[in-house]
């Protein structure tokens, strides 16, 4: 049956209006964002087309010192690149750190048949549905107390953060578990035959095949850590050693709401995210697409 050329096209309309119009609805915020950033002022209201643009907020935001029209010089209030690069250290420390440990754990219980193996990962599971926040009183006593025999893991250091941070290997764990067993089994058994142990079976055979999936665990993990706060706002004191997501609300206090700072210093926490994004992108598409064996 061939189908109608008038209502092919009709429904091509419809398709598109649809995606533009939920595109420019998940944009909006973004855009409202990016308005306020080039606002006069610290206002949280206006038209989305600043009428008088500056870019006071954003040569704050870099540290640079800005002079307006009436000669009047305003100091940057806070060290924003110092808070940014603090993030993208931590972020990408501990997300190494995760994909290390949750690579190594999955390919055990994926390869590997010991007592407990089944319990172990069903008590991963369960833990992973607690929400993080529900452990920084906890995390805080704990650091709070090391602190005081390893000074470089007492609370207000950047290792404590990265520390704490390891622990969110749950889920990740499972997902390349899952990559894992999708890889032939037969893969193993030539491995073996040609004298290969399992650690040179898993650093020459497992992971250059598992290459897109640990983009992507990297990645889902460094989106995840360089915008937490919870634990960071518990375990951060000094403004030196903020990160981005926590240092960012020393411009919401109560006596003033600094909403451009705010915007410019919100808008600049998303630029590490899409370089690593941009610069993974070729696993991404291959990690969501292709299977777990390769020819």
């Amino acid at each position: 049956m061939v189908e109608d050329p008038k209502t092919l096209r009709l429904r091509k309309f419809l398709a598109h209006g649809f995606m533009i119009g939920f595109i420019v609805l998940i944009m909006f915020p973004f855009l409202m964002v990016l308005s306020i950033s080039f606002r006069e002022g610290n206002f949280s209201t206006g038209a989305l087309l600043p009428e008088n643009p500056t870019l006071e907020h954003w040569s704050l935001a870099f540290g640079i010192p800005y002079e307006r029209p009436d000669g009047t010089i305003i100091q940057p209030p806070f060290p924003v690149m110092l808070w940014l690069w603090n993030s993208i250290k931590i972020a990408l420390i501990a997300s190494t750190g995760v994909l290390a440990l949750s690579t190594t754990a999955a390919y055990a219980f994926a390869r590997m048949r010991f007592r407990g193996r089944g319990a172990m990962l069903d008590t991963l599971l369960i833990v992973q549905m607690f929400p993080g926040a529900l452990t920084v009183i906890a995390v805080y006593a704990i650091f709070d107390a090391l602190g005081q025999v390893v000074p470089w893991l007492a609370v207000d250091t950047h290792p404590a953060l990265i520390l704490t941070y390891l622990s969110a290997i749950t889920l990740h764990i499972w997902t390349i578990k899952g990559y894992f067993e999708s890889i032939d089994p037969a893969i193993d058994k030539a491995a073996q035959i040609d004298g290969a142990t399992p650690w040179q079976a898993f650093r020459y055979i497992f992971l250059p095949l598992s290459l897109p999936i640990l983009a992507i665990v990297f990645i889902l993990s460094f989106i995840f850590l360089i915008n937490e706060y919870p634990i960071a706002s518990v375990l951060l004191r000094q403004t030196d050693n903020m990160t981005l997501a926590v240092g960012a609300r020393q411009y919401l206090y109560e006596q003033k709401y600094l909403w451009g700072d705010f915007a410019a210093a919100a808008i600049l926490s998303g630029l590490p995210i899409t370089v690593i994004f941009l610069a993974a992108q070729k696993f991404l598409i291959s990690g969501l697409s292709d299977g777990g064996v390769k020819g």
